[in-house]
């Protein structure tokens, strides 16, 4: 993943002629564009990674109602530009001296998100790089690292996102799982394999419209419609013994994950502290599944770990979730409040953030490359 210092325009206040006092660290900033969030991290360089000194996130649904007309809404953009000026804001106040700003599946996917990414230059100073599914799979699996057991053999990990889930099955005894901070590389993460499907809790949400009562029979047909898309995917296939086995386990990272999570502890409020890092076994997520299918949209809005914002969400993301559970099954699965935004953090402080091109002597000396699909 290539480092990407703020371009002429975008915010950077501390190349503006103010000297940073002597002793105090460089802040670096990452920006992720979601279909349904916008979210800011503000951090310093630490000798283990980095250490946070501002998050921000907010829900924007800039995809909301993409799946029908292939545009992005006049309404959902004016949503996330107010969003887009709080976080550049908060990165001149900062000082921040190098900033990473990316948009995912709802970007990607929109006739009109490139004129969006134009309109957001000129309104905030903010330069969006709309990533590729690839880029978005590796960056996630980077910033949840830290939570595999190294006990284990292998880890699938689980990006749901409100337009596109990423699967990234990912060898644990693989090497560079272990660089040090500054030699650190997206590209050199030992992923097996990787699929990219555009369906996330928005997309499914609107495919498959909520009525008055939750239906087993309705949710039952998210899950078999997420199930239809992965399970033809043929390049993970070596990998299933370590499952069938016990010797891989799951890690799913999404805002509907981790109130899913929130709601099989009974917290009193969302606390990422004890959510982040969570083992859950199978059957505990299929029992909060089965809890939130008792709910009606209002019991599901007044519920604290999940809200009024994810209120229609929620069980998409369990009926995802269910989805790779049945075709992949493993009996733990590690809770993530973390991902794309601490990959972008990673990868810009580190020293090696380009890939180095090498020179191709007929056939040989080329470097293996994961099997990849964007389904």
């Amino acid at each position: 993943m290539s480092e990407a210092p703020s371009a002429p325009g975008a915010p950077q206040p501390s190349g503006s002629g103010r000297r940073r006092p002597p002793g105090e660290q460089s802040c670096y900033a990452a920006l992720d564009l979601g279909t349904n969030n916008c979210r800011l991290l503000v951090a310093t360089p630490s000798p283990r990674g980095f250490r946070v000194v501002e998050a921000y996130s907010r829900i924007v649904r800039l995809g909301e109602g993409l799946s029908q007309t292939g545009q992005l809404s006049d309404e959902a953009m004016d949503r996330s530009m107010a969003a887009l000026k709080v976080c550049a804001e908060k990165i001149r106040r900062r000082k921040v001296v190098r900033v990473k700003a990316v948009a995912t599946q709802a970007c990607r996917g929109a006739t009109n998100g490139p004129d969006f990414v134009r309109r957001v230059a000129e309104e905030t100073g903010l330069r969006l790089q709309i990533i590729t599914p690839k880029e978005e799979a590796q960056l996630s699996v980077a910033g949840c690292m830290s939570l595999f057991d190294r006990d284990a053999e292998a880890a699938l990990v689980v990006d749901v996102g409100g337009g596109s889930t990423e699967l990234s099955w990912v060898d644990l005894k693989g090497g560079g799982l272990d660089s040090k901070p500054r030699q650190f590389a997206a590209w050199k993460l030992p992923i097996k394999a990787w699929l990219s499907i555009p369906i996330g809790v928005v997309t499914l949400a609107e495919r498959f419209p909520e009525g008055e009562r939750v239906e087993e029979g309705w949710f039952r047909a998210m899950v078999d419609a997420v199930k239809a898309r992965i399970e033809a995917f043929p390049h993970a296939e070596p990998m299933r013994r370590l499952f069938e086995n016990g010797r891989a386990h799951m890690v799913g990272t999404s805002g509907a994950i981790t109130s899913l999570a929130g709601l099989h502890l009974g917290l009193p409020r969302y606390d990422r502290n004890i959510v982040d890092g969570l083992w859950m076994q199978r059957h505990e997520c299929e029992a909060a599944a089965d809890r939130l299918l008792t709910l009606t949209a209002r019991e599901r809005a007044l519920e604290p770990c999940i809200g009024a914002d994810r209120a229609d969400l929620v069980l998409a993301g369990a009926a995802i979730l269910q989805a790779v559970q049945e075709l992949w099954p493993c009996s733990r699965v590690r809770v993530a409040d973390r991902g794309l935004r601490e990959g972008l953090l990673m990868s810009l402080m580190s020293d090696q953030q380009q890939k180095p091109r090498r020179r191709r002597r007929g056939g040989a000396g080329r470097a293996s490359r994961p099997s990849t699909v964007n389904a």
